[in-house]
């Protein structure tokens, strides 16, 4: 059920902030006219401009890691939580994942002792995930242990 409510909320939280745009674009111009438009306009474009710098930034620092590459897979898996953005899981990662599907977005991690993180996402948030810790599964892992620094 909680699957179900995740993609609500992220369109809910869509639907506010462009009412949120549009109020103060409304209040731009009632309260000082052209001159108030613009100026909330400039407000909406610049925040616009923040957010797609931060994702960006993510993308970047990502991309110079190996990718599926994480330090400890139990203390990634650890600070997961659901509704997270795809943005924040790279940060915790510091590298892009390995994709296993793309309906629905499945991405891996894994760490140099073979432990590994599935992360499913719906709507670019995740939705659950589930560590595999080599000990119990006895399967070798699919990424080399030494970085590419």
């Amino acid at each position: 059920m909680r699957a179900n409510i995740q993609p609500r909320r992220a369109a809910l939280n869509a639907a506010l902030g462009w009412a949120l745009a549009a109020a103060a674009l409304v209040a731009g111009q009632l309260a000082y006219g052209w001159r108030g438009l613009l100026l909330a306009l400039s407000v909406v474009v610049f925040w616009l401009l923040l957010q797609f710098s931060r994702s960006l930034r993510a993308l970047r620092q990502a991309s110079g890691r190996p990718m599926g590459l994480i330090d400890n897979a139990v203390m990634f898996q650890a600070r997961l939580q659901i509704g997270m953005p795809l943005v924040q899981v790279l940060k915790l990662t510091g590298s892009l994942g390995q994709q296993l599907s793309d309906s629905p977005e499945i991405y891996r991690w894994a760490d140099a002792a073979g432990d590994a993180v599935r992360v499913e996402l719906h709507s670019g948030k995740v939705s659950r995930w589930t560590l595999e810790r080599l000990a119990e599964s006895g399967v070798v892992p699919d990424i080399a242990p030494t970085r590419d620094r």
